[in-house]
């Protein structure tokens, strides 16, 4: 008959100790969302409708280009930090860190070719 006591049982099982860091990491990308994505909206509906050269004169311009950068790689970050929390939460072994590698890479792709597609309408 083993004796574990609770202590034993628990040691090795409880905090990584990063959790409040990557709490305020998504508080504050979470703000930073709620603040961008209504500025973006406004200036995409203002943009929607429009021909194409129209679309590409606006978004040329620095203020809804400097926008959408940041809308799309701040929200590619939160969606980042999110799906890998929701991965760590589910799923173990060799499987978890593939799915994580993955959900990242994924998250930068997107933002990296948004970013592209960006700069190539500004220039």
């Amino acid at each position: 008959m083993r004796y574990l006591t609770a202590r034993k049982r628990a040691e090795f099982r409880g905090s990584a100790h990063h959790g409040t860091e990557h709490h305020w990491s998504m508080m504050v990308s979470a703000v930073g969302l709620a603040l961008l994505v209504p500025v973006w909206l406004y200036v995409f509906g203002s943009a929607l409708g429009g021909t194409r050269e129209e679309v590409l004169a606006t978004f040329a311009r620095p203020f809804p280009a400097i926008v959408t950068g940041l809308l799309l790689v701040v929200g590619m970050r939160h969606f980042a930090m999110g799906a890998t929390t929701m991965i760590e939460d589910y799923t173990r072994g060799t499987m978890r860190k593939m799915l994580i590698i993955g959900v990242i890479a994924l998250s930068w792709a997107i933002a990296a070719t948004g970013l592209f597609a960006l700069v190539r309408i500004a220039l």
